[in-house]
């Protein structure tokens, strides 16, 4: 995948790892545009600083969860509902009617519905996880009719990798470095994810330094 300018992109997840990931690069093209996603208010000044062009709370919202069945119009109807008032939200954030070219998405289950809902038209839906679940559910007929893209991924390849560390050399995109760890404290950092108490933005691990700041400025 490429960073194109003057796109807008919705990113979920957005104060650690994939969404922290996603908000610099958007900000590194000329006129792209990315709004966060968050489910904590505490959230919101760290995504701003970092890039975001706006910060949604998903728990403003209550539509979540698998998509009901397109047969059961009552559900269904509630449900599309929920859907378009957080595609408004996307709008207000960004100060006009326009929807994401690109989805981040990381949750999976509980919010894939409504990110195939609102990826613009010939946009592009990015899965990298599911921590909510593996099951999916989405209405192809806007998927279909309206040329979207549904696109895995597991980080990068090499090519992309070397990019985006042209964009950090470059001081176009900040790593959100939080905290600097020694080799042996890998155990560690596995135990804060797994509490889900790991800081904001991404750990750092020394690999032969003794101590931080050795590396290249």
């Amino acid at each position: 995948m490429q960073w194109q300018t003057g796109r807008e992109y919705r990113i979920g997840k957005s104060c650690r790892g994939q969404g922290r990931a996603s908000s610099h690069p958007a900000r590194g093209c000329p006129g792209g545009r990315a709004v966060a996603v968050v489910s904590d208010e505490a959230k919101r000044e760290f995504c701003v600083k970092h890039g975001a062009a706006g910060v949604i709370n998903r728990n403003d919202f209550k539509h979540w969860g698998p998509m009901p069945d397109t047969k059961d119009a009552k559900a269904y109807g509630e449900w599309a509902k929920g859907a378009r008032a957080f595609g408004k939200a996307v709008w207000d954030a960004l100060g006009e009617r326009t929807s994401p070219r690109i989805v981040f998405e990381h949750p999976g289950e509980a919010t894939l519905p409504t990110s195939g809902f609102l990826c613009a038209t010939g946009g592009m839906i990015v899965i990298c996880a599911g921590t909510t679940g593996y099951n999916v559910t989405m209405d192809l007929r806007y998927h279909w009719m309206r040329q979207k893209r549904f696109q895995g991924s597991h980080l990068s390849n090499d090519e992309q990798a070397a990019a985006v560390t042209a964009l950090v050399a470059e001081g176009r995109v900040d790593p959100c470095l939080s905290e600097t760890y020694r080799f042996d404290d890998i155990p560690h950092c596995h135990q804060l994810m797994l509490d889900n108490k790991h800081p904001y933005g991404n750990m750092g691990v020394l690999v032969n330094a003794p101590q931080p700041g050795l590396g290249r400025a």
